[in-house]
């Protein structure tokens, strides 16, 4: 598939950099970072053709804020919200992280307080619903981005889902809310 995340160039460059500034001071969370940019990197370049189970998906994008957070700190912060989600449903690979990076680029970065990004995942029915909003910050120089991120998913729910899935965007009380809805399917037994 020629839809694979693009990761913002800036994002490794500021990756590398924090990976730089704490290799003197905590060598071991130096090498934490870089195994986990490794592993962030192994899934962008796979084919991603399947749909993955979420708890993969989650441990990429845990892997993209851990990253985040040698640069940013205790700004970026992430509240999951996975009650009404069923064990381990599949979803489309390189789903959560593309959001996130708009997230952190858009709402937390610009921003001189921490910003809270939730992210919500809920069944209903035959219908898995995800929902991420972030704060959007007043001194946000880059508002009017390119989009890419999100005609990216969008294509790749065309792929998996046909018109079966739906993404809408809104912003509302100094928030950018994205919501996510696609077939239920659930991880065969195996």
């Amino acid at each position: 598939l020629a839809l694979t995340a693009r990761i913002r160039p800036h994002f490794l460059f500021n990756a590398l950099n924090a990976v730089l500034g704490v290799m003197r001071s905590d060598p071991r969370r130096a090498e934490t970072a870089l195994e986990e940019l490794a592993d962030l990197f192994r899934v962008l370049m796979r084919e991603n053709a399947d749909l993955v189970p979420l708890s993969e998906e989650i441990l990429v994008a845990r892997q993209y804020i851990n990253l985040e957070r040698l640069r940013l700190g205790e700004r970026v912060r992430v509240r999951w919200d996975m009650t009404a989600c069923p064990p381990d449903p599949l979803v489309p690979p390189l789903m959560l992280q593309p959001l996130l990076e708009n997230a952190v680029y858009h709402g937390i970065e610009p921003a001189t307080e921490p910003g809270e990004i939730t992210i919500r995942f809920e069944r209903t029915d035959s219908r898995l619903r995800m929902e991420l909003s972030n704060p959007m910050s007043a001194a946000d120089s880059h508002k009017h981005g390119n989009q890419m991120a999100l005609n990216n998913i969008r294509e790749r729910l065309m792929l998996f889902f046909d018109l079966e899935a739906t993404m809408t965007t809104q912003v509302s009380a100094g928030r950018f809310h994205v919501a996510i809805e696609f077939p239920y399917r659930p991880v065969a037994q195996r």
